[in-house]
């Protein structure tokens, strides 16, 4: 019989199983409700409901490259606990999703999980995370993702921090086919990635700079320069002065490079690409902090140990 696309959502907000798995379902059991839900049941694949309305903040970020090192890809999933996230089949699951994004390309999470997996065609992404919560028995989200790629222009280098707390993928150009494959560019793009996870840039370079932000720093540096009695001419001067250390905190290229702290990041680039016969160009990057942004569910031990014995 035909399924209605009403009776594929009801069902999946039921069970919380995926749009594909709930309307083979249906069409497994001729539309009927009941036998669906004990379909999925019996698949593992309705089992992730129970546990969807649970707060998912630990979990990991993780990054994936291409062989060449002109792809790559950086992920979060998130899992309840801290002590999921160190289990080896939950990160064995990170490591496939990641992976698969890489290989399939998808432009949003909604995408991905309606995409057959690249390790077994016959299971949708959201199949695969169903079966990872009902193996594991905590609710997990695969929250975001980034994809960058430089075909035989540049290359994307990765760093993951305390083991997948911190994640950075940086995006980097040159105008030399040599170079791009040369080892000591992988090697400074990972470097200025390793850099960002530490320093935490927010911007680039100077040009991406809101005018709104900067004109915002600029009333407050104005006003403590007035509340010391200093004259309009010389505070202008030190508005100068603080701007271009506002700069040098925010901006990737004029921050102090972490490693050697002797040299900017630009500084670096400019030494690499001189060295490797090109100009080495920093386009973007993007960082993870494990959990940012989420609301952390406060944790009452002793009520949690009441109401699993009845009390």
């Amino acid at each position: 019989m035909a399924v209605t696309a009403a009776q594929i959502s009801e069902l999946r907000k039921s069970t919380g199983a995926g749009m594909l798995d709930c309307k083979k379902a249906l069409e497994h059991t001729d539309g009927n409700f009941d036998q669906a839900v004990d379909f999925l049941r019996t698949k593992g694949l309705a089992a992730a409901s129970k546990k969807a309305g649970r707060a998912a903040t630990e979990g990991m970020v993780a990054a994936a490259l291409s062989a060449d090192g002109d792809k790559g890809i950086l992920l979060e999933i998130n899992s309840e606990t801290d002590f999921v996230a160190k289990n080896e089949k939950f990160q064995g699951f990170v490591k496939d999703i990641a992976n698969h994004i890489l290989q399939a390309n998808p432009a949003s999470v909604e995408e991905l999980f309606a995409q057959p997996y690249c390790g077994d065609s016959s299971k949708t992404i959201q199949t695969l995370l169903n079966e990872a919560i009902s193996v594991i028995g905590e609710n997990m989200q695969i929250r975001r993702f980034s994809s960058f790629c430089v075909p035989g222009a540049g290359a994307i280098g990765a760093y993951i921090h305390a083991g997948g707390k911190i994640g950075v993928l940086v995006e980097a150009t040159c105008d030399s086919a040599a170079a791009v494959k040369d080892p000591a560019f992988a090697a400074f793009v990972k470097d200025v990635a390793m850099h960002a996870a530490a320093a935490s840039p927010l911007y680039v370079q100077r040009s991406e700079v809101d005018a709104d932000v900067l004109e915002r720093e600029k009333d407050i540096y104005r006003a403590k320069a007035r509340e010391t009695g200093k004259p309009e001419n010389i505070i202008d001067k030190i508005i100068a002065g603080q701007v271009n250390k506002f700069y040098a905190d925010i901006c990737l290229l004029e921050q102090q490079f972490v490693k050697d702290t002797d040299k900017t990041i630009q500084q670096y680039a400019a030494e690499t690409g001189k060295a490797l016969g090109t100009t080495i160009t920093i386009t973007r990057f993007t960082k993870y902090v494990l959990g940012e942004g989420l609301e952390k569910k406060e944790c009452d031990f002793a009520a949690e140990v009441a109401a699993a014995a009845g009390l």
